[in-house]
């Protein structure tokens, strides 16, 4: 299972599944990025990868953060070559919020559903996928969650997929996930308005125009 890494990349969105991940039994998790040196993601949590995207061998799942650095990242042509190559040959290819959009950028999520952060489905949509609203999407071999925290939810899907229902309640357990925020404000529908307001002045999507 591998895990792209790239500057300014939001660190949940790769620690939750990882985390989730690498618990099933014999699996193999890395990380790849474009050498070997540290990546610092939005936060300044500092990654190392364990291969380049040149040498990263097979992958059976490719999982992609999203982040405030996913806007550059678009433009990498390495980064892009090496999404649209290896989705090709891995058996499930997986978006972590704006992760879905490097995705689409690479081709893969032509004409299939998908869901991201609720301030980008605009820009998916505009990338040629098929916007869902909704926590995780699956269409055919890919799967894709919303924002940040949904990535957790997104790899239990996939240990449900790759290893059965039980080894999935199982590593739920495991990791006590049993969320009880203390604010029901998830959601842009759920959140008070202002609340919501403020960030949509705030995000480079509403720059944009998404």
């Amino acid at each position: 299972m591998g895990f792209v890494v790239y500057p300014g990349f939001t660190g949940l969105d790769l620690v939750g599944p990882h985390e989730v991940l690498v618990r099933i039994e014999e699996a193999e998790c890395l990380l790849a990025g474009s050498s070997l040196e540290p990546v610092a993601s939005s936060g300044g949590l500092r990654f190392v990868p364990d291969h380049t995207f040149a040498g990263c061998p097979s992958l059976d799942v490719l999982v992609v953060p999203g982040g405030p650095g996913q806007g550059a990242a678009m433009d990498d042509r390495e980064l892009i070559s090496f999404l649209a190559e290896r989705a090709a040959q891995a058996a499930w290819t997986a978006g972590v919020c704006t992760g879905a959009l490097l995705l689409a950028q690479a081709g893969v999520l032509r004409g299939r559903r998908a869901t991201t952060h609720w301030l980008a489905m605009r820009e998916l949509e505009r990338l040629g996928a098929r916007p869902v609203r909704a926590r995780v999407a699956r269409d055919g071999t890919t799967i894709t969650g919303a924002g940040v925290s949904a990535g957790i939810d997104l790899a239990l899907w996939l240990v449900d997929l790759l290893a059965g229902s039980e080894e999935a309640q199982r590593i739920q357990l495991a990791i006590e996930y049993d969320p009880q925020p203390p604010y029901d404000s998830g959601r842009p529908e759920k959140a008070p308005p202002h609340i919501v307001e403020g960030l949509r002045q705030r995000s480079r999507f509403s720059q944009e125009g998404a």
